[in-house]
């Protein structure tokens, strides 16, 4: 187990260096970190501009394989350099880490959770009112982009607040600026503010993981090892739970690393629009102001999540399947 721990985990720091370096070659052959110095008024001098692009390795004169090197040499040293306008972005990066962390994590384990029992509950009610019920349900927010889903949740929440009286739901930032008050009151206004970006990704994962865990507990429940456990004498719950179950989990647990980078997209919305400054938000400002270092970072936190994310389910696989224990 332990070998194949730590098989994975360095194939997973050699993918992460892989698709880091990537995104910065392709950040730094799209971006022009010149043209924010472009337009000023006085403009500034030319030697000025060759002395502040030069100092931050991002001089597109500078021949690329040389800036590549400045940079991996960095990031060797977890040092991602510094924004055009001089900011550090391990500094900003800091920042907004736990702002995306905090939202992604819950998303992911209540959605993931959540879908899994949803599916397996209409799996084992197939045809019946409520299969047809999550099903309709499923395909109907599949078929909804999230900043669409977004959006109606912000219009549900504005009704609610509007009939009630009462701000039940917060949908502009993490928390309300310049509350005052005790731990309660100002853990109740993050909470009022986490409700509505964090139902919108788990929504979508619910949706997700639902439909691909009822179509694998289809294929296990008439498996013959689940009709041998119940004639063996076990009660049906058990046999569904036991068995069944932890069987059709296997594909799920697959699936799940594919499946963060949607979240991770999903995510880059919703910060945008209910005003989270994470790193999805952060990633659209730097693409915007043609941030070289700033758009490498976001990529490569992107990569460890996805990979990190690859790593569990892994994980979760050798736990399910004891095969693959006794293989590594």
């Amino acid at each position: 187990m332990a070998k194949f721990l730590l098989r994975r985990l360095a194939s997973s720091i050699v993918l992460v260096a892989i698709a880091a370096s990537l995104a910065y070659v392709l950040a730094a052959a799209s971006l022009s970190p010149r043209s924010n110095f472009e337009g000023r008024n006085p403009p500034p001098p030319a030697a000025v501009v060759e002395r502040e692009l030069e100092a931050r390795n991002l001089n597109d004169r500078t021949p690329i394989i040389e800036r590549y090197g400045a940079w991996a040499t960095g990031l060797v040293r977890l040092d991602f350099g510094e924004s055009w306008d001089g900011t550090s972005v391990n500094a900003e990066m800091a920042r907004r880490i736990g702002v995306s962390l905090r939202l992604l994590i819950i998303a992911t384990i209540l959605g993931s959770v959540l879908g899994v029992l949803v599916g397996a509950w209409g799996a084992v009610r197939q045809h019946r009112f409520s299969d047809h019920a999550i099903t309709f349900a499923s395909f109907v927010i599949l078929s909804t982009p999230v900043f669409v889903l977004a959006v109606l949740l912000e219009i549900v929440a504005v009704g609610v607040n509007d009939a009630t009286g009462v701000s039940v739901f917060e949908y502009t930032g993490e928390f309300t600026p310049g509350l005052e008050g005790g731990f309660w009151t100002l853990a109740v206004d993050r909470l009022q503010h986490l409700v509505l970006p964090t139902l919108t990704l788990v929504l979508a994962q619910i949706a997700i993981f639902s439909r691909y865990q009822r179509n694998a507990m289809l294929d296990v429940l008439g498996s013959d090892f689940v009709r041998t456990a119940q004639a063996k004498g076990l009660r049906r719950r058990t046999a569904l739970l036991k068995h069944a179950l932890r069987t059709a989990l296997i594909p799920s647990a697959t699936f799940f690393a594919y499946n963060f980078g949607l979240l991770l997209i999903g995510a880059t919305f919703i910060e945008t629009i209910f005003g989270w400054h994470g790193m999805g938000e952060w990633f659209i400002e730097s693409v915007r102001r043609n941030d070289v270092n700033a758009v490498a970072a976001v990529s490569c936190f992107a990569a460890v999540l996805v990979l990190f994310a690859g790593l569990l389910s892994d994980l979760a696989y050798a736990v399910l399947d004891p095969r693959i224990r006794v293989g590594a």
